[in-house]
């Protein structure tokens, strides 16, 4: 998805979009499933250098051998109607009911969309990040979502957080990260303002 663009440039992105998600299956190449984050939360510390993701929480979908790759899941930007969003992709739905509202998922690529959910929403193009939480980029998923038929959670990003090998690993050794498991109530229905805050604290419990 790919906001700003005619049709066709919407239904490029999505397939590059796709690409980057197919990349994040398991594969033979992979690390272990013990050194793999795949599926976990990635937390700046206060610590972190880098203004782009101070006091961001990750989640990350891919980290394998060729790097990794996270959204952003607490840097909400605007809300707006299910209809205008689909008409800005391309795709004209005056019958999109409802309100989304758009996260800022990261500072690479920030027209590609990405749609964080409930593992129990399932198409040919979604990726399983674990039992619980899934992601899926393509317009039919905000189709569902518009006319009620989408996953009962969902979180609307464009852009991601990408890291090349052995990258993420060095700026954690910095301690610039930590990592916390995946929890869907933090992912989908803390108050933003306070995930960080919320997230920094379970460190500290497991301190």
């Amino acid at each position: 998805m790919r906001l700003g663009r005619q049709r066709i440039g919407s239904v490029l992105v999505i397939v590059t979009a796709s690409i980057l998600l197919s990349a994040a299956r398991p594969g033979a190449d992979d690390p272990p499933a013990g050194q793999s984050l795949t599926g976990q939360f990635l937390v700046a510390t206060p610590e972190m250098g880098d203004p782009r993701f101070a006091e961001t929480v990750i989640l990350l979908v891919r980290h394998d051998k060729t790097g990794a790759l996270g959204i952003v899941i607490n840097r909400p930007v605007v809300e707006r109607s299910m209809a205008s969003l689909m008409e800005e992709l391309g795709d004209k739905n005056p019958d999109a009911k409802g309100t989304v509202r758009i996260y800022a998922g990261g500072p690479v690529e920030s027209s590609v969309g990405f749609v964080i959910h409930s593992a129990e929403y399932h198409r040919a193009e979604t990726m399983a990040v674990d039992e619980h939480v899934s992601v899926t980029s393509s317009l039919q998923v905000l189709r569902d979502l518009g006319r009620g038929a989408g996953p009962h959670k969902a979180l609307v990003a464009f852009g991601y957080a990408g890291w090349g090998p052995g990258q993420l690993e060095n700026e954690m050794a910095q301690r610039a990260w930590f990592t916390e498991p995946e929890d869907p109530k933090l992912l989908f229905d803390v108050e933003r303002s306070v995930v960080w805050k919320e997230a920094l604290s379970r460190r500290s419990r497991d301190l």
